[in-house]
């Protein structure tokens, strides 16, 4: 008879894109770190959240409690929360089985985002490999947010440029930055893990610390990295609410004539923060949008 400590659930969500970071940050803040996002790279409209808990440790009651602290992100957005399905696993090796849900996912017409484990597929040959360990929740270029600055890297490739990014997750877009020819990129983000996780990252993809260097802090300590010779380049995938706090402090990191690419933010989001940004003396142009979300560019003339 196979022990109860053995045993797992497996909890299903469908997912709608705008509540993806939403419920990963969510579970992940509340310990629960083996998650994983199960799409094909053809229907990518198509999302189901994966979440494997040991069912000792998570009797009837306890994941009806889950599912209530998970509903008010829904909330947010004006959406019906999903309906959960839970199975419950014999014996299950949820690192193995959570493998099995990633693919190879091709973006743009030059990058390739590649779970550490496979190989490049043939069709895929020609393009610039992205090896992440998805691991860790924070993000693996799946998210229309992350996908929305990565095709606008790749249509304006940073050849030569220092690249600072804000609230780096994984280190998705630094890899990308780098992968198109960046020189430099300097990442920060407030929680450990996603430190650790773009730390982890750069080496799966060969980058030392002269090439991507990554601290756990906000846009100060990126500031202090940069020791007095701001980025030609700014990459911030953070909440609207986020950016606009942090907006005062982007000189600091964004040198005069850079360009700085801001996601993260609803479409109907825009108006106040482009308002607030302009109000600063930047330049805002949107760029484009994926779904509910959009994505901005901000410059600065040479003399502001």
């Amino acid at each position: 008879m196979t022990s109860s400590s053995l045993r797992w659930w497996r909890l299903s969500l469908p997912l709608q894109p705008e509540l993806e970071e939403s419920l990963l940050w969510k579970l992940d803040s509340l310990g629960l770190h083996r998650l994983a996002v199960q799409h094909a790279p053809e229907t990518p409209e198509q999302r189901t959240l994966l979440a494997w808990l040991p069912a000792p440790e998570w009797p009837e009651d306890q994941r009806r409690e889950l599912i209530e602290s998970l509903r008010p992100l829904a909330d947010t957005f004006g959406l019906v929360f999903p309906q959960a399905d839970w199975v419950q696993l014999d014996d299950e090796d949820w690192s193995l089985t959570w493998k099995q849900h990633w693919e190879a996912d091709p973006v743009g017409q030059r990058l390739l985002i590649l779970p550490a484990w496979l190989e490049p597929p043939a069709e895929h040959a020609d393009r610039l490999v992205l090896r992440m360990d998805p691991g860790s929740a924070f993000g693996t270029g799946s998210h229309p947010t992350t996908r929305l600055c990565l095709e606008a890297l790749e249509a304006q490739p940073p050849e030569g440029l220092r690249v600072a990014d804000l609230g780096c997750g994984s280190g998705v877009l630094s890899l990308a930055a780098l992968a198109l020819g960046a020189e430099r990129a300097l990442a920060a983000d407030t929680d450990s893990l996603a430190e650790r996780a773009t730390r982890d990252n750069a080496q799966l993809n060969g980058w030392s610390e002269q090439r991507l260097a990554v601290r756990q802090g906000s846009v100060e300590v990126l500031a202090d990295m940069h020791a007095g010779r701001p980025s030609d380049l700014l990459l911030c995938n953070i909440l609207a609410p986020v950016i606009e706090a942090l907006a005062p402090q982007f000189t600091s990191v964004l040198a005069p004539g850079g360009r700085g690419l801001l996601s993260g933010l609803l479409v109907e989001q825009a108006p106040r923060l482009t308002s607030v940004l302009e109000e600063l003396g930047w330049t805002v142009t949107a760029l484009g949008s994926q779904g509910r979300w959009g994505l901005l560019e901000i410059r600065r003339s040479q003399g502001a």
